[in-house]
């Protein structure tokens, strides 16, 4: 990590990780004696708490890093973004997808209900894992034998949530590398299916599952394709704690649950399909430079994140002063070695939390099993 990276993750860090650290608390309080009693209310709760160190990685898009998210879609899906309950697929081209997802769920007012599929590993993330846990997010093993019951009894979990949620699933499986793009092109090639150039060939085993079990009461399947400008570097979680800023665009279809095949077969198809088109619409805008035919959204900057990021600065300089007043720590060679070794904890950990989000660390290239009850789903 370069010296200036580490100028900027070092105080980052101690305000991400003791504020999250207080939220984990909060949030393990509200989950020990309010959600035995009421489950709705617990998730009404948590909503607020979640977002309270959230919105931290908001402040860091928007206003350290000044990272723009442009949003392109029809204005009946736009006013209904947060207002409904919707499945969303997207693209998994860059890094920080799931952060910029967050972005525009904020911007929608439904940050707190938005949930995703994501692999086992990442609940044990420090803090942002921790509160994905308590926020009851799905976690999967990549064993289908296991992973299928685990949807399941999420989906049904998810049947009575008192409030508007996205549950993101990002389908590929993975997020995309020409390395891993290579390996699907070869895929396609032995099997006789259509050769992407800009997307990953999806499992649709988990998309069967969700859609299957939350058709009743999810109305909504948001497309959602993402993408960065060929002309400037992907952007990464050590480039925005560099404060490199970027553009990322997002262009959001909504199609009706009901609109789906009723056949496992035919679902599988809808998804396959869905990304032809999309790697089609990706190869337009990388070739021609134009984006959407859809409107491009104003969804603005707000100062929410701004606002909360000053609360959490000042109550733990406080709290940081007042700690330092009481215990003369520093007026010790214990005191100092325990605060330097603080130091390199948060380090560590700020360095785990960015290694995770790299696309190097994701999953494997692999290619799936000649036999399609085999697949795994990723």
């Amino acid at each position: 990590m370069a010296i200036p990276a580490v100028l900027a993750v070092v105080p980052l860090g101690i305000l991400f990780i003791l504020s999250g650290l207080i939220v984990n608390l909060i949030q393990a309080v509200f989950f020990i004696l309010v959600r035995p009693l009421s489950k709705n209310m617990y998730r009404r709760i948590n909503k607020i708490v979640a977002e309270l160190l959230w919105l931290e990685l908001i402040w860091l898009i928007d206003w350290w890093a000044g990272v723009k998210v442009e949003l392109y879609t029809d204005s009946e899906t736009f006013q209904l973004m947060g207002k409904e309950r919707a499945l969303l697929i997207c693209n998994h081209r860059s890094d920080i997808d799931w952060l910029v997802g967050w972005v525009v769920a904020q911007r929608s007012g439904c940050l707190g209900s938005t949930l995703a599929i994501m692999k086992k590993a990442a609940k044990c993330l420090p803090v942002i894992g921790w509160s994905m846990w308590f926020s009851d997010y799905l976690f999967l093993e990549r064993n289908w034998a296991r992973d299928e019951s685990t949807l399941q009894s999420g989906f049904q979990q998810l049947e009575d949530f008192p409030l508007p949620f996205w549950l993101a699933l990002f389908v590929e499986g993975t997020r995309f590398t020409q390395e891993k793009l290579l390996a699907a092109q070869n895929y396609a090639a032995s099997r006789g299916l259509y050769s992407p150039r800009n997307v990953l060939i999806p499992r649709t085993k988990g998309f069967v599952s969700a859609v299957s079990h939350m058709r009743s009461f999810v109305p909504a399947i948001y497309d959602c394709t993402v993408a960065v400008p060929r002309n400037q570097d992907p952007p990464t979680m050590l480039r925005i704690f560099r404060a490199q800023s970027s553009v990322v665009k997002v262009q959001i279809r909504r199609y009706s649950m009901q609109e789906l095949p009723e056949t496992v077969d035919g679902i599988a198809q809808w998804c396959k399909d869905v990304f032809v088109t999309k790697d089609a619409f990706l190869e337009r805008y990388f070739c021609k430079d134009s984006f959407s035919d859809l409107r491009q959204q104003d969804i603005g900057r707000p100062k929410k994140s701004l606002f909360v990021v000053i609360c959490w600065i000042c109550l733990l300089v406080y709290c940081i002063i007042l700690f330092f007043q009481w215990s003369s720590i520093l007026s010790s060679w214990k005191g100092i070695a325990f605060s330097a070794t603080f130091l390199v904890l948060v380090t560590i950990v700020m360095q785990i939390l960015i290694q995770s989000s790299e696309s190097g660390h994701s999953t494997p290239v692999s290619i799936p099993p000649q036999d399609p009850t085999e697949e795994r789903f990723l």
